[in-house]
This record gives structure tokens, sequence and C-alpha cells, in this order.
């Protein structure tokens, strides 16, 4: 039977596919039909209008409870789960499978609608157990899953350099989705979540909609990149008229979020992308600051930065990496994974495959 993680978050789904080689060798009706969906899911990047293959993140030869396989990762808009379960039927994924195990919000919201559409039904495991779980897997099965960025903010002289994670408890873990978790780690199994915020990518997409029109994430990444947050916000030297050195505020640290916005003179000279823009920085700025207060209160220095907000999005990344190592005076380090988004589907897909289901 073919093996499905699936990670239903408010936004996104996070599709993970397990393709087993041993059963891809039997000659058998099952074997014949998941080579065809094998076949289908590399000979595409794109499923319909908006899923996507990341195909660069592909894991091959990795084990998962004895079986020796490829790992597919896939996404497609939440909105879009009624598209998913179509293909799934068309595809005859779901002839092979009686459950799926499933985690994130959509695990309950869209349970009905799997047993009805296409009979199947969902496992479901806690997203945060899943989170933890899924990172610890592939950061062990992955070389050089983890990075950090040096000079974050000087074009030139940025680099982005793998982090040795072998070693990692304890650290704080930031999910940023819709909205964000933050959990400390201090052993396999032994974590807490420590806060969270509602202002995350949902926020952001949800703002640069509203803004600039756009209409997908992406959309509001590439505003964003050609746009001036400073035509947008207040800064420090707007209120100083240069730094504040007391305080070792420089003049272009944001001062007040959109702050310029109170004068339509302003509002008039701020474009789409400088919204975006800003958009971007205010909510990166938020949860930079949350991080970093629960890292010290919780004696950590490890800050792992998780989530499909961070995809297509190194602005957000560089920022963050800047934030943790300038206000910590160095002593706090932003890490980043190469899985991004994936680590809830893939802990699941694990804990279903472990109990045999």
């Amino acid at each position: 039977m073919p093996w499905f993680g699936m990670d239903i978050g408010g936004t996104l789904v996070k599709l993970v596919y397990f393709e087993p080689y041993d059963i891809l060798s039997e000659e058998s009706q099952e074997a014949e039909t998941l080579s065809k969906i094998q076949h289908y899911l590399k000979s595409n990047s794109a499923y319909g209008a908006t899923g996507k293959r990341d195909a660069h993140l592909q894991m091959d030869n990795v084990e998962i409870q004895g079986h020796v396989g490829t790992l597919h990762f896939i996404r497609f808009p939440t909105s879009e789960m009624r598209v998913f379960l179509e293909l799934a039927k068309s595809k005859g994924i779901a002839t092979l499978a009686s459950t799926v195990c499933a985690t994130g919000g959509g695990a309950y919201k869209f349970e009905e609608d799997f047993k009805r559409e296409v009979n199947l039904e969902l496992h479901k495991f806690d997203e945060l157990d899943s989170l933890i779980c899924g990172i610890h897997y592939i950061e062990a099965n992955c070389e050089e899953e983890c990075y950090y960025f040096n000079n974050p903010l000087n074009e030139e002289l940025c680099e982005k350099k793998h982090f040795d994670f072998s070693n990692p408890y304890p650290f704080l873990v930031v999910n940023i989705g819709s909205g964000v978790s933050i959990l400390a780690v201090y052993a396999p199994g032994h974590y807490k979540r420590v806060t969270g915020t509602s202002l995350g990518g949902g926020t952001f997409l949800g703002l640069c909609c509203l803004l600039t029109g756009c209409e997908t994430f992406e959309e509001a990444i590439a505003l964003a990149e050609m746009g001036d947050s400073t035509k947008v916000d207040k800064l420090v030297r707007d209120i100083y008229g240069g730094d504040y050195p007391k305080f070792n505020l420089q003049g272009d640290t944001v001062a007040s979020s959109f702050g310029n916005m109170i004068s339509k003179d302003r509002v008039g000279a701020a474009s789409k992308e400088d919204l975006a823009r800003a958009t971007l920085v205010t909510i990166t700025n938020n949860i930079g600051s949350i991080a970093r207060m629960c890292a010290v209160n919780e004696g950590i220095v490890k800050v792992v930065f998780v989530g499909n907000f961070l995809r297509v999005n190194p602005i957000s990344m560089k920022l963050l990496a800047y934030a943790m190592d300038f206000w910590s005076k160095g002593t706090l380090k932003a890490l980043f994974l190469e899985h991004e988004g994936y680590f809830g589907a893939v802990g699941c897909l694990m804990e279903l495959m472990k109990t045999g289901c």
C-alpha cells in the first residue's frame, strides 16, 4: 500500500508520499497501480492549477520502519481540497489505501469529506508532536538540512552556511504557518509550547491581498522584493533626526510600522510594492521580537525557524537572522531548515507506519 502523510493547515496542505522500492519490485496489481502513481508524480512538477511538487526537496534511499524508498513533497492550497480528492480518486490512490495519516486543523475539518468522497479514513496525529518528529527525522537523514546566514543584510558578504545540528538540545522551534507557534525542545519527545501569535503568514497574505490586490503568496513576495518599506514605516530617524545611540537604535530602525501612512502625501507616494514590503517587514519583525523574548526567557540560544511562510522568502529569513544576532549581541543564532513546512507531514507519516496501519 502507499503511505501518505498530510499536514492540512489553514492556508496550505503539505503532502508527503513515501515510495517504497520493495513493493514496487513485486509483481501484483497493487504494484502496477503504485508504479502508475509514481510515474504520474515524477513526470509532473505541477498538478492542476495549484498543486506543486518540490522536486528539489526529494529524499532518495531513505528508510522508514524497515522500508527503503523515496520521499516526495507536494503542496497545494487548502481551498483546493476538493480538487485534490478528485485527483486521488481518478489516479486510483483511494483504491490502494483505506487509511491516510493527517495532522493540522484540517485533519478534523475535512475528515467527513475524505470519508464521503473517496472512502478514506483519516488517522489523525497531534500537529506539534508530528512537527518535532519530522524535524528530527529529516535532519538526521538529510545532509546539510540546517543552515544559517552570515552577514544577512549585506548583499555582497551574505553567505548561507551549513550548521551542525547533531547536538541540538535545547532549541526553540518557531513554526510560521498561517499563525505562529513557538516550542521549546529539550530532548526527543520532551518539548513544550511556549507561546504563539495570530500574526503569521496568513496575516501577511491577507493584508497584501487587501492592500495590493495580489492573489497568491508568490505574488505577494514578488511585490515585496521590489518594494521599499521605509516609504511606509516611520523610522527612528523620522522621529530623532538620526540615531538614538543611548539605546543603540540606528536611524533606519522601524519605530512605527505603517507610521507614515497617517500622511495623505505619504499614502499617495507609496506603491503596491512598498506596501507589500512594509507588510512583510511588520510581520517578520513581530515574529522575531517574540521569538527573541522566548529564547531569553527559556535560556535557549538556538532558534530554528520553520514553516511555509519562509518558502521563496529570503527577505524574512535574512531579517530574522540579523535581528536575532543584533539584538542579542551575538548570543542567539537564527537557524533554518531546507524542508521548511513539510515536517508535520513527515512526522505523522512516520507515526502511521509505526502503527502498521
